[in-house]
């Protein structure tokens, strides 16, 4: 009788940790399949974020549209020495594999590689590029 108790109570661990195991799997893909966001800082070289900030507003953030990102907002920090070198800005992606494809096109886009090319003919405008990807929580008001 006791072989059997114990053998039922291993069985019962094991079931219980292949369910955690698929439920961990389940809610991996599950994150893999959901919206992303991605959270980039740009460090300027000195003196071009005036120009960096231009290039968004005229024509990056147009191109991001484009290539199926979205906008989701652009800050500059208030205090120095950040203030005058650092754009950070949010965009979001259907799912990660979304945001890749969406960035291979944005860089091979003609259109990005002529501004890109124009806007940096007195050098090149940005000297640092962070990126992060981000869930949002289950009580966060952005999903």
């Amino acid at each position: 009788m006791r072989i059997q108790t114990v053998f039922a109570i291993g069985v019962a661990f094991l079931a219980g940790c292949a369910g955690g195991m698929y439920q961990g799997k389940q809610e991996a893909a599950k994150a893999a399949d959901g919206r992303v966001f991605e959270l980039r800082t740009y460090t300027a070289e000195q003196g071009k974020l005036d120009a960096v900030n231009a290039r968004f507003r005229n024509h990056t953030t147009k191109l991001l549209e484009k290539h199926g990102m979205e906008n989701v907002g652009y800050w500059v920090p208030q205090d120095e020495p950040l203030h005058s070198s650092t754009l950070i800005y949010i965009v979001a992606h259907k799912n990660r594999d979304a945001a890749k494809a969406s960035w291979d096109a944005f860089r091979a886009d003609p259109e990005w590689i002529k501004v890109k090319e124009e806007s940096e003919k007195a050098g090149r405008l940005v000297s640092k590029v962070d990126v992060v990807f981000m869930d949002a929580v289950d009580y966060s008001k952005m999903q």
